[in-house]
């Protein structure tokens, strides 16, 4: 993985982010939810590969994309940094 300076901070974040704008989903009971376990996976694997910086905001997913990302985060949280748009 390639890194690159965060401004001037010193911080050296992953050239390749995470976008949790889009989270697979699927079909429970006739109704589309976002697979919540399936993203988690994704987030744990980007870790895994180096990424260290993830994108969301409180309009992706339906409101679901920082719940989300925030379980994903609950036990891997050292050294990653969370890009949080505003709306």
């Amino acid at each position: 993985m390639q890194y690159r300076e965060l401004g001037k901070t010193g911080v050296k974040i992953s050239a390749l982010g995470f976008g949790a704008m889009r989270l697979p989903e699927i079909n429970a009971n006739g109704k589309t939810e976002f697979d919540v376990e399936k993203s988690i996976a994704m987030i744990h694997r980007a870790f895994e590969l180096g990424v260290n910086y993830i994108d969301t905001a409180p309009g992706y997913c339906n409101g679901e994309s920082e719940i989300i990302v925030g379980k994903a985060l609950k036990l891997e949280r050292q050294g990653l940094f969370i890009y949080q748009e505003s709306n």
